[in-house]
């Protein structure tokens, strides 16, 4: 197929996009820059410096490239606590991208449309691991922007029959020989511990020893970049088969924080000194995706599993990339 990735010079959409090419797709790459890197796109992909919030943008889009039979949607803003301080960058502006993006695709004949969303979803889950059904109570802005989406999308579905895939994402890590993760600030717990092993950092502070877990620390499901790729290219063909579908993504096996350190400390090499600050507002002990379903209905299964796979294809990147894209 001929399928748009939006988003696709960041963490997991350039990923996404070496993939569907891999698997023989052609892909269309817009992103404005903000948050990804033009080293990242896959040279075999065409490229748009573009905003999905100009509608003239997007309608441009579609009409410069005639022929797109799916979108996967994974540009947004996506730091919660950013969301906390700007909501208006999350409640406004992430939802008048995806609209914009979900309408022209419609007006287009575009039948398959892909949704990258977030455990974030989840801040008072039914039940551990969290399924797909659980009750939606958005934990921030950010997540409640993705929620809008989810619905828009059901809208959407029922006016004009375009057919859809939510995928909640938990804690997507790890690397590929050619794409890592490269965000500025960097705020999440892997790449970070890396950075002290890679002698950017002093040590790394964990948030919390006291909570109700097997050593003190949160637990969290780490899921690889490629694992998350390969669901979207499975839910491109599950509903056209399925009709359309909501999937959480993880292992369904959550790592303590302290065990992230451990394994980075063996993959390494290195010390990695570790500190303890307090809980930090809003942390559930406990985060654990139940992917039961995509496993069942479409037969995923994640090719890097263990915590120890995931660390060290990103420590992998890392050292081959010290200043992250800036490293070429």
């Amino acid at each position: 197929m001929k399928v748009l990735v939006t988003g696709g010079a960041g963490y997991i959409g350039s990923v996404a996009t070496a993939e569907l090419l891999a698997a023989g797709h052609e892909v269309v790459v817009i992103d404005n820059l903000y948050q990804g890197h033009r080293e990242a796109v896959h040279p075999d992909a065409q490229f748009v410096n573009g905003d999905l919030g100009d509608l003239e943008v997007v309608q441009r889009l579609f009409a410069e490239h005639r022929g797109i039979e799916a979108v996967m949607h994974l540009a947004s803003y996506t730091l919660v606590g950013e969301s906390m301080q700007a909501p208006a960058k999350y409640l406004r502006d992430n939802l008048v991208a995806g609209v914009n993006l979900i309408d022209t695709a419609v007006a287009a004949g575009v039948g398959r449309f892909i949704l990258s969303s977030t455990a974030n979803l989840f801040d008072k889950p039914d039940s551990m691991p969290i399924e797909p059904d659980s009750t939606i109570v958005p934990g921030s802005p950010y997540g409640e922007s993705k929620y809008f989406l989810e619905r828009t999308l059901h809208w959407y579905e029922r006016i004009h029959g375009i057919r859809y895939a939510c995928l909640r994402y938990f804690n997507a890590a790890g690397g590929t020989p050619n794409r890592g993760e490269d965000h500025t600030p960097e705020l999440h717990l892997i790449p970070v511990v890396l950075q002290v092993a890679l002698g950017q950092r002093d040590s790394i502070t964990l948030f919390g020893n006291d909570f109700p877990t097997r050593d003190g620390t949160c637990v969290r499901d780490y899921v690889h970049i490629v694992d998350l790729a390969q669901a979207h290219i499975l839910a491109l063909g599950g509903i056209e088969r399925l009709g359309s579908r909501t999937y959480n993504l993880g292992n369904t096996n959550g790592f303590t924080n302290l065990e992230v350190v451990e394994t980075a400390r063996k993959v390494t090499g290195h010390p990695i000194p570790c500190t303890f600050g307090p809980r930090r507002p809003g942390d559930p002990a406990v985060l654990i995706a139940s992917a039961q379903k995509i496993r069942t209905e479409l037969g995923w299964k994640p090719r890097y599993p263990t915590l120890e796979q995931i660390i060290q294809s990103a420590w992998d990147w890392h050292v081959s990339h010290p200043q992250g894209y800036r490293s070429k």
